[in-house]
């Protein structure tokens, strides 16, 4: 039996995520609830888990304690075996300081690397919405012989500009990588598409460790994953593009194949939750074949509808009831109540909302325990509802956790 290499994956989950506020003025934002039964970190730990690495470091830093309790519920790995997925605070091991950047991140936590002594390492990103089979890029990343290997999305080249981008050679190797640039570069094989980078990287162990080594040492670097080590790669011929259009995952379908979505802003967490209620789901939570784990509501009763409480084109999650109320292309969270003659349209619930009698809901976004009084009105009177709320420049609206409305 051929012995397989020793992997340990690296999550960098210790963003601020501000562009995402109000929703994360009180968690990280990996921890933000998203789908109506997850949180944003389960997608990158399930596509681990299930392509089998079970050695699993999560650096975390910002208002991380709803992350922290979440990974020890939700992904605790019982049992005397050397499989783990561990929360890692940020230490100051190299020093009085929080983490500087990315890569600063992976420094202060190199005892992992050293303990482990792993063959390879993958550094993911916490907060993209996708399904990857890793290891099919870790198998790429050893046969092309080079020391680091960067996931590129194909993406049209209009589009590119606001996002790290990949020129690379009809080999793939990479030989250049530009942040937002203005004439994006194209693919080998397409003059109208451009490689996105998707933050998911694999690495040669020592590799890694001496290109961390010396950006440490560079005062002038901003220590950053994307900014500062894909180009030390880059500049010596040791950077490979891996296309994210080859991976396969089991049970994918032809419409969801390639979906990856940077849930960074309010407008794109609004469209990734809308792109998932249509009868034919651009992202299908269902694939059983590669499923999305996660224990959030693990105790909570199957959803309920009574009197003439409907749901249309939507998802509605274990503990909810809608009593009476009306629901349209819209997800809810679990233990979401929505009383009688209530209506909520094209909006995303967290977990615990109630919405009151005759309330009216529409293109918003609700955060966790919100009380919607009743005859209150959302979503509907835009000048209004900016002098109350924040909304996005798509005109979603959101309300912060624990308000009451």
């Amino acid at each position: 039996m051929r012995s397989l290499p020793n992997v340990l994956a690296i999550v960098l989950a210790g963003g601020e995520g501000k562009r995402l506020f109000p929703l994360t003025e009180d968690r990280a934002k990996p921890a933000v609830p998203f789908g109506g039964s997850y949180r944003l970190i389960d997608f990158v730990l399930s596509n681990l888990v299930n392509a089998g690495y079970l050695k699993i470091a999560v650096l975390t830093q910002y208002k991380s304690h709803s992350l922290d309790r979440h990974i020890s519920q939700a992904w605790n790995l019982a049992g005397p075996t050397p499989q783990y997925i561990a929360s890692v605070p940020a230490q100051q091991r190299r020093g009085k300081r929080w983490y500087n950047g990315s890569a600063d991140a992976i420094v202060q936590s190199l005892n992992l690397i050293y303990d482990e002594k792993p063959d390879y390492v993958i550094v993911f990103g916490a907060d993209h919405v996708y399904r990857m089979d890793p290891a099919q890029m870790v198998e790429e990343h050893i046969a092309a012989g080079l020391d680091c290997s960067v996931a590129g999305i194909r993406v049209p080249r209009e589009e590119a500009t606001a996002f790290g981008c990949i020129q690379a050679d009809g080999m793939g190797t990479i030989t250049e990588f530009v942040e937002k640039p203005a004439d994006p570069p194209a693919t080998p094989d397409d003059p109208n598409m451009s490689y996105a980078s998707m933050g998911n990287y694999v690495f040669t162990a020592q590799a890694l460790i001496d290109a961390l080594l010396e950006d440490e040492k560079n005062e002038d670097s901003a220590h950053d994953m994307g900014g500062d080590i894909i180009p030390y790669f880059v500049k010596r011929g040791q950077a490979h593009v891996y296309d994210f259009m080859a991976n396969e995952v089991p049970g994918s379908t032809e419409r969801d194949h390639g979906y990856w979505r940077d849930v960074g802003t309010i407008d794109s967490f609004y469209e990734a939750h809308m792109d998932m209620i249509s009868v034919h789901p651009i992202f299908n939570l269902y694939n059983q074949n590669w499923p999305i784990h996660s224990t959030d509501d693990s105790n909570f009763p199957p959803a309920k509808f009574v009197q003439n409480g409907i749901a249309q084109s939507s998802m509605v999650a274990p503990g909810c009831i809608v009593s009476g109320g009306t629901v349209r292309n819209s997800v809810l969270a679990s233990d979401a109540h929505v009383a009688d003659g209530a209506t909520v349209e094209g909006s995303v619930i967290l977990p615990g909302v109630r919405i009151g009698r005759g309330a009216v809901v529409r293109r918003a976004i609700l955060d966790k325990n919100v009380v919607v009084s009743d005859g209150a009105i959302i979503g509907v009177d835009r000048e209004r509802d900016e002098e109350r709320f924040k909304v996005s420049d798509g005109g979603v609206v959101v309300v912060g956790k624990n308000q009451k409305v």
